[in-house]
């Protein structure tokens, strides 16, 4: 089974809010887009932000094998009957090209956040009842409790904002059958402020939630690294930055630590909604 899923992803993926978009005007942007990255090589794109099957099904509808995955949809905004009705429609058009990403968001961004482990296994409990199978569901685990609820009800994890040291750890607690698949930041900038000042402009919003910043207590950090936008060494932990070699082999720890797909994120000085294609290019040359 994850076998299978590990070649179907590829080791290469794109994470992208602009690809999640709702704007009708922008469908045939998206469109073209998605046919690239499969060109490119890319075995899969992941929708940020908290998406769903519908923001999945213009890409699918665009490629003819790219795997389009949710990265995340939250628990509290879909119901696991609706949820599951959406998949297999999805699966019926286009057999195998969807997975569902899913997670519990955070306190702060969900009214309803309660118990989010527990509630985590009920939406589970109902998806099962619904008939959406365990193995084209994956979660956003971060935690040992929710990877080792992962490697128990799902094909796998997509572990955000982690270090290669989260990832050998998520390996362990997973084994080796399940697809563990980490997103990464990527800065195309090679110089040192530059690239610190766009990566901490982009943990700007993420350093406030306790799910990351607990994981980062988890694995080695401290207060004092998650002060002013974040230490130089959190920093250099979370993003693949400076020439092409630097970032090359920041990718490649993922893999040396136990991923089996990388999910590549573009932060640079655009809008975090844009398509940056060019970027995706070179970094589809540099990874071959």
């Amino acid at each position: 089974m994850t076998t299978a899923l590990r070649e179907t992803v590829g080791r290469y993926g794109i994470w992208s809010v602009g690809l999640r978009s709702e704007d009708p005007d922008r469908r045939g942007e998206l469109a073209e887009t998605a046919a690239e990255l499969e060109e490119l090589g890319y075995g899969a794109v992941w929708l940020g932000g908290n998406t769903s099957a519908a923001h999945a099904a213009p890409l699918i509808e665009a490629t003819s094998r790219l795997t389009v995955g949710t990265s995340i949809q939250s628990i509290w905004d879909h119901e696991p009957d609706a949820t599951a009705a959406a998949f297999a429609e999805l699966e019926a058009a286009h057999p195998g090209r969807f997975l569902l990403g899913l997670g519990v968001s955070h306190a702060k961004r969900a009214e309803q956040y309660r118990r989010p482990y527990s509630s985590l296994v009920t939406y589970l409990d109902g998806l099962d009842a619904a008939g959406l199978p365990a193995d084209r569901r994956v979660l956003a685990a971060l935690g040992p409790k929710s990877l080792q609820l992962t490697r128990d009800r799902s094909a796998g994890a997509i572990p955000y904002l982690v270090t290669p040291e989260h990832t050998a750890h998520a390996r362990e607690l997973l084994g080796e059958g399940p697809l563990l698949a980490p997103e990464l930041a990527v800065v195309p900038e090679t110089d040192p402020a530059r690239a610190r000042a766009l990566a901490r402009e982009f943990l700007g919003i993420y350093l406030p939630l306790p799910n990351y910043t607990n994981n980062f207590l988890r694995h080695g950090f401290t207060e004092d690294d998650l002060t002013d936008g974040g230490s130089d060494r959190l920093v250099d932990a979370l993003f693949a930055w400076g020439d092409e070699t630097a970032i090359r082999a920041k990718i490649d720890s993922f893999f040396e630590a136990g991923a089996d797909h990388v999910a590549l994120q573009v932060v640079d000085d655009q809008p975090r909604d844009a398509l940056p294609r060019k970027t995706w290019r070179d970094l589809a040359a540099l990874l071959g």
